[in-house]
């Protein structure tokens, strides 16, 4: 296989990074697109507007500075359950993958959704027109969400249809490379794993969400 072809080659060119400093820098790099968006997008919303003129802005700045330090918490929350999903799959079909080595790829696969967010904040800032708040929390790019006219949908389906986007089958395959690799095993079988795994209980937690909105 073409992938098979690269292994090597990429653990020995790609994959010798010190995971404190790439978890560190990976936080950064969210809190810097956050910052973005509070400075370029959100700012410029009338009703933002309108609380910086009064001076009553400093309640959404506090929301806004809580929001940058979680994202380290965040991440490493998102990445910790990944892992353990995936750990769990490999030793149902006894593949001996450490946790730890199942979560420096985890890691590693986080930057896949670096794109989307970046995607977002160029499409608000290069395409302004004169979006409310809602607006900007509904927009996911190329998602299912997007098909559709958000105010037309009910709001337990947001996020659903959110989540229903390009780039969750790129990051299942991301995972399922990253057991192949790391295995040395099948590619279907490392697919096999990812799909009853970490693609399972993400469907039953859409489920389950949509089941308990209120």
């Amino acid at each position: 296989m073409l992938i098979d072809k690269y292994r090597e080659k990429f653990f020995e060119e790609w994959y010798q990074f010190s995971s404190p400093v790439f978890f560190v820098t990976l936080s950064l790099t969210y809190i810097a697109i956050l910052l973005l968006k509070r400075m370029f997008i959100i700012a410029d919303i009338a009703a933002f507007e309108v609380l910086q003129s009064r001076g009553e802005m400093w309640v959404f700045d506090i929301f806004f500075g809580l929001q940058y330090l979680s994202v380290p918490f965040f991440l490493a929350w998102k990445i910790t359950i990944t892992s353990f999903l995936l750990w769990v799959g490999c030793f149902l079909f006894g593949y001996r993958l450490t946790y730890a080595t199942l979560w420096r790829w985890v890691m590693f696969s986080e930057l896949l959704w670096i794109l989307p967010e970046i995607l977002k904040f160029l499409w608000f800032f290069m395409f302004p027109g004169d979006p409310n708040y809602q607006d900007i929390v509904a927009y996911y790019p190329l998602s299912l969400l997007n098909l559709l006219n958000y105010e037309n949908v009910a709001s337990m389906y947001h996020y659903p249809l959110k989540a229903f986007n390009l780039f969750e089958p790129l990051y299942w395959f991301v995972l399922t490379i990253g057991v192949y690799y790391l295995s040395k095993k099948r590619f279907s079988t490392s697919a096999l794993i990812v799909g009853i795994s970490y693609v399972f209980i993400f469907f039953l937690w859409l489920i389950y969400y949509t089941l308990i909105y209120k």
